[in-house]
């Protein structure tokens, strides 16, 4: 039996983990690096997501020098405020009312006249694209793990001193198999004594271990992937007890190679086992799908309800730093989605029963 379902990009939600240049549109790459005089290679050109596999290190190379390629294409000012804006603007497409974007500054420094400059230079294009498009954003400060923890502890102290100006988290990005988490403690009491939330990645190139160490030694509240953590079921419930949020980005986990098929990431164990989630673009650039697109896969390859949907949109707000107010107005448009007719308004299409695709 047909029936209609409702628009997921209508589904007000928060997102939580979007990095800054895989955020950008790939039209806008091609334009920056035309300006530029900056050669793209064929994978970033051809119209459709490159072909990725990072689960050894050789094919983590490749995404990680293609993320730094379409990074050389942001040397000005207008280059960032153009990329916020257009972040914005698919976000507020896709349904988001709160969006918090990580960024590691020291790799525009070199562009923008240095790391306090950078830093500016990305919290003035966020108040100007909240401004312009009414989306909330905030910015997650992310030290890199194949760089010194010094640095890190630099990062985490800059991080600090613009919490009150739209930075909100710390967070710790790249290949998980270099560097310990311990070795970045410091950086983080830094931190989370400064108020910042702790979001670090942990379990998906790596095991469930690397969650326990971002729990252990980093104290984070939430964890950026964690998606193998249903490898250890004592890890499972830990998390659920915590209610340490996992941001999970189902399309990047298959275009790595983390799993081989969009029905294969654990949804539906991470859901049944009570660990909050909240669904990430991740870098969108390189993966070719947005927010909306988390929720479809979790609607056609993992046979999510509508409730279902309401719930991970409802997990994905409490699990951000926004404020009361704007918790409320989201849980309460949520809720307006799932008692809307969708046959009124809400409808994408007609969709035929309601399991997974296999």
């Amino acid at each position: 039996m047909e029936h209609v379902v409702r628009d997921l990009k209508l589904l007000p939600k928060a997102h939580l983990h979007l990095h800054f240049t895989g955020s950008m549109r790939p039209s806008t790459l091609l334009e920056l690096a035309d300006k530029y005089g900056v050669h793209l290679p064929e994978a970033l050109t051809g119209g459709e997501p490159p072909k990725l596999r990072a689960t050894d290190e050789r094919g983590w190379f490749r995404f990680q020098r293609l993320y730094d390629i379409a990074r050389s294409c942001l040397r000005e000012p207008e280059d960032i405020r153009r990329l916020v804006r257009e972040v914005a603007e698919e976000d507020v497409r896709d349904g988001s009312g709160w969006l918090e974007i990580q960024v590691d500054p020291t790799s525009y420094a070199p562009r923008l006249g240095g790391l306090i400059p950078a830093l500016e230079i990305i919290l003035d294009a966020v108040r100007t694209a909240q401004r312009d498009t009414g989306l909330a954003i905030r910015v997650l400060v992310a030290a890199n793990r194949m760089k010194h923890p010094l640095d890190a502890r630099t990062l985490a102290r800059l991080a600090v001193r613009y919490r009150d100006q739209g930075v909100v988290g710390f967070g710790l990005s790249n290949d998980e198999r270099r560097g310990m988490a311990r070795d970045f403690d410091r950086a983080f009491a830094i931190a989370r004594d400064g108020g910042l939330l702790a979001a670090p990645h942990g379990g998906e190139l790596t095991g469930p271990a690397s969650v326990r160490d971002c729990l252990d030694d980093l104290r984070a509240s939430r964890i950026g992937h964690g998606v193998r953590a249903v490898e250890d079921p004592r890890l499972l419930r830990l998390l659920a007890e915590r209610g340490v949020t996992c941001e999970v980005c189902p399309a990047s986990n298959v275009a790595l190679g983390v799993y081989e098929k969009p029905e294969y990431v654990p949804l539906r164990t991470l859901f049944e086992a009570g660990v909050p989630m909240a669904l990430g673009a991740d870098d969108p650039l390189l993966f070719g799908a947005r927010l909306a697109d988390q929720y479809e896969i979790a609607r056609h390859h993992h046979g999510f309800t509508d409730a279902e949907l309401a719930e991970l949109a409802r997990q994905s707000v409490r699990g951000s730093v926004a404020p009361e107010d704007v918790r409320r107005a989201l849980l309460s448009g949520i809720d307006d989605w799932l008692a809307a007719d969708p046959a009124a308004g809400g409808a994408a299409g007609s969709e035929a029963g309601s399991g997974p695709r296999r």
